[in-house]
C-alpha cells in the first residue's frame, strides 16, 4: 500500500481508519504521503497531520472545526487542502464519510 519508513505510525492509523474504502492507496511524497481513490489525488499525509480536498462546499465543514489549509512552508499554501479534525480522524466511520466526500469533490469516487 504503501512504503514504510520509521516513524509512520500516524500514517498506519489513518490507513486502518480508512480501511473501508476500496482502492485506496498511498505513495511517498514530498516528505508526506499521497492518498488515492483508484488513481485518484484527494488526501495529505504530512507531519502526522491529515489533510483533505476540499471545495466551496466542503470547505465551511473545516473551518466550522477551526481547520486550515495545508501549508507545508511559509511561502507555500494549498488552500483546497485542509486539515481533517483529530475528533473526524479518530471516529472510523466519519472519517471514511469525509474521505468520501473530499474524492467526490469532482466526481472521483463512485462508491
Amino acid at each position: 500500500m504503501c512504503a514504510r519508513r520509521k516513524g509512520d505510525s500516524y500514517r498506519d492509523f489513518v490507513l486502518d481508519q480508512l480501511r473501508s474504502l476500496e482502492g485506496l492507496s498511498c505513495r511517498s511524497m514530498f516528505g508526506g504521503y499521497g492518498l488515492y481513490l483508484e488513481t485518484d489525488f484527494f488526501g495529505i499525509l504530512h507531519d502526522g497531520r491529515l489533510y483533505f480536498k476540499t471545495d466551496e462546499t466542503t470547505r465551511a465543514n473545516y473551518r466550522k472545526h477551526g481547520m486550515g489549509p495545508f501549508a507545508p512552508s511559509e511561502k507555500q499554501v494549498l488552500k483546497s487542502y485542509y486539515e481533517v479534525p483529530e475528533e473526524i480522524v479518530e471516529d472510523q466511520e466519519q472519517l471514511a464519510s469525509w474521505a468520501r466526500k473530499a474524492a467526490a469533490r469532482r466526481g472521483m469516487w463512485k462508491g
